[in-house]
């Protein structure tokens, strides 16, 4: 099948090259790390002096570069003085102290070095430590709504918009179709058991495997709703299982690492400060959060969905995302990129004038001139502007942004 490149992360990996900076591709497993570096290759490989050295720790061919002693081996064997060496190493986590080998060949001369990792602590551990300050990190997500289309073949169109916030953004998919339900079921659970099982339970040797998927399945039923650890302790004691708050911190910890999802803290607009308590959680992609759900209708959880593919958008657009906390009330989202600062509301419908009055009226009541926008899947909406307040069709937002 023809790779597609993704642009934005084409273009992010080139502006980093030459100068002397190792790039580092991070995101959940099956997100598309792999076709970034394969889109690399193809893109670099005719170049006159390149010489490309890619290793992929998920083929059983590189099985046996266990630790960084056995890859200086293979990376010396095939490295070429007076070219243009690239080292690109897939899911570099998997190779033990691999970050002594990449320190050192950061070094030479005219080599640069991309490498993958589905695992944020670890990564995050051995770059601070050891690779501090010689390292950019680039997030790869899911396909945004544009990506969906080109990558399916897609007219943009509701139904279309719809197969989106169903099946979600995994690249993986366009192989597998997404005209076959059960299909599609398959591809996710398959994807969703690798995450949990290699980098979660194996990684972390976890023994409560069962209280670890009754919790991951709590956060996609509550996905954009106010949790504490104390909150969840409570209920899953409500429910016969009683765990400790430190275990479900440490297991929502181990979702985080892998980036399945996201705890997104909460926001004081009025303080400006960061809440340390009752976070939400949003998942990286939306197929996944909805298979956990097992609602396929979306009838009941349209808003969280929503809301999930909304954050997800803002974040591929290089905001910070936060929860805005007011004395009387909630903003959806406070996102800051350097000095710029938006305030976002979502909502499924605004069919009745409650509902406009809850959307705008919390907007309303933040005091500043930053740009607020309310963001809907109401049908035929057009671009408005009332009292400074915009709002945008999330079709819109999706394609063109703000």
């Amino acid at each position: 099948m023809e790779l597609i490149s993704r642009t934005d992360y084409a273009e992010k990996v080139d502006s980093w090259l030459g100068k002397g900076q190792i790039i580092v591709l991070v995101g959940q497993r099956r997100i598309g790390k792999s076709c970034v570096l394969k889109d690399f290759v193809a893109r670099h490989e005719k170049e006159p002096d390149a010489n490309i050295i890619y290793i992929d720790k998920e083929k059983k061919e590189f099985d046996f570069i266990k630790d960084y002693v056995a890859l200086n081996a293979y990376i010396d064997q095939r490295f070429v003085g007076g070219k243009h060496n690239y080292i690109l190493i897939d899911e570099v986590q998997d190779i033990a102290e691999w970050e002594r080998s990449v320190r050192s060949y950061r070094t030479e001369n005219r080599t640069d070095i991309i490498i993958t990792g589905s695992n944020a602590q670890m990564l995050s551990t051995d770059l601070s430590t050891l690779l501090s300050g010689r390292y950019q990190e680039i997030h790869v997500q899911g396909l945004t709504y544009s990506e969906f289309l080109v990558f399916h073949q897609l007219e943009e169109s509701e139904n279309s918009l719809h197969k989106y916030l169903n099946y979600g953004g995994l690249p993986g998919l366009r192989q597998i179709g997404i005209n076959d339900e059960e299909h599609i079921h398959d591809y996710l659970q398959s994807v969703l058991n690798t995450v949990v099982l290699k980098d979660i339970v194996e990684r972390h040797n976890i023994r409560n495997i069962s209280f670890l998927n009754r919790l991951l399945q709590y956060l996609a039923d509550n996905t954009g709703k106010p949790i504490s650890a104390n909150h969840i302790s409570a209920y899953m004691k409500s429910q016969g299982n009683p765990v400790s708050t430190n275990v479900i911190l440490d297991y929502s910890g181990y979702f985080e690492e892998t980036y399945l999802l996201r705890c997104v803290p909460r926001f004081d607009i009025h303080g400006k400060k960061i809440l340390e308590t009752n976070g939400k959680y949003y998942f990286e992609d939306v197929g996944l959060r909805n298979l956990l759900s097992g609602n396929s209708s979306r009838d009941n959880d349209i808003e969280k969905v929503l809301e999930n593919i909304v954050y997800q958008q803002l974040v591929r657009m290089g905001f910070t995302v936060r929860i805005g906390q007011l004395q009387a009330g909630e903003v959806d989202f406070v996102c800051t990129k350097r000095s710029q600062r938006v305030y976002v509301q979502v909502c499924y419908l605004m069919a009745t004038e409650e509902t406009r009055e809850r959307e705008f009226g919390a907007l309303r009541r933040i005091n500043d001139n930053h740009p607020k926008y309310v963001i809907s899947l109401s049908p035929l909406v057009t671009r408005t502007n009332t009292d400074g307040i915009i709002h945008l069709g999330l079709r819109e937002f999706l394609l063109n942004g703000f």
